[in-house]
């Protein structure tokens, strides 16, 4: 159960592997017999199908370690990336994204994916270097002067929507997105605390650099706004 890479990663061998085999010999008899299959994308997806089997018997195992169940995510989305990448896997076909947007999986994967959000910004907004700007030094690369705890932040969501944006339907996304504006807003909340704590010295660093925070998680959210 620990280690779902062993069979993700021999899945995709087996794709390599075959793919000239394929080509070269079992695609010219399916053409000479009039068949529009593909012979390559066909043996992906049979593969694929034994993948769905056995997730879908190993999830239930580990959905209450999060450990484990974040690791076999992780894992999951790394395959179906090289799968669609590399091998050219059609988005019609059976996915393991169909797996995790099952009503208990799913909900457990925003349970954890939550958790580990707002663990990280702890960690983000309690270092030492959370209100200085990477690129202080370099003038032309930080008019905004945008303080690391801000950057780090943006860079969750963003990766977040990298983790969610192949989900099969619209409704599992927007629960992704109903994550997103509550991580929003639990920033938000703390910018405020720690503003609070700086209006003696408003002309201070750390309150310019949360006004700054601001004015660059605003910019980066009109930005995102034509992504649908």
């Amino acid at each position: 159960l620990n280690k779902p890479e062993w069979y993700l990663t021999q899945v995709l061998m087996w794709i390599g592997n075959h793919a000239k085999f394929l080509d070269d010999k079992i695609q010219p008899i399916l053409a000479k017999a009039g068949s529009s299959v593909n012979a390559g994308l066909e043996f992906s997806r049979a593969l694929v199908m034994l993948i769905l089997e056995k997730l879908a018997a190993d999830i239930p195992c580990l959905l209450y370690d999060d450990t484990l169940f974040c690791h076999l995510v992780d894992e999951v989305l790394l395959f179906e990336r090289e799968l669609y990448s590399v091998h050219g896997y059609l988005s019609s076909f059976p996915s393991c994204m169909h797996i995790l947007s099952e009503e208990s999986c799913f909900q457990r994967w925003l349970t954890v994916e939550k958790k580990f959000a707002l663990q990280k910004m702890d960690s983000m907004l309690s270092s030492e270097a959370a209100w200085i700007s990477q690129y202080k030094d370099i003038t032309d690369v930080d008019e905004m002067k945008v303080p690391d705890c801000a950057e780090t932040f943006m860079t969750l969501l963003l990766v977040i929507t990298d983790r969610y944006k192949n989900l099969p339907t619209a409704s599992r996304k927007l629960q992704f997105l109903g994550l997103q504006k509550e991580l929003v807003d639990d920033f938000r909340i703390r910018l405020t605390q720690v503003m609070k704590e700086e209006t003696r010295a408003s002309l201070g660093f750390r309150y310019c650099a949360i006004l700054n925070a601001v004015n660059y998680i605003a910019t980066v959210l009109a930005d995102w706004a034509d992504n649908v």
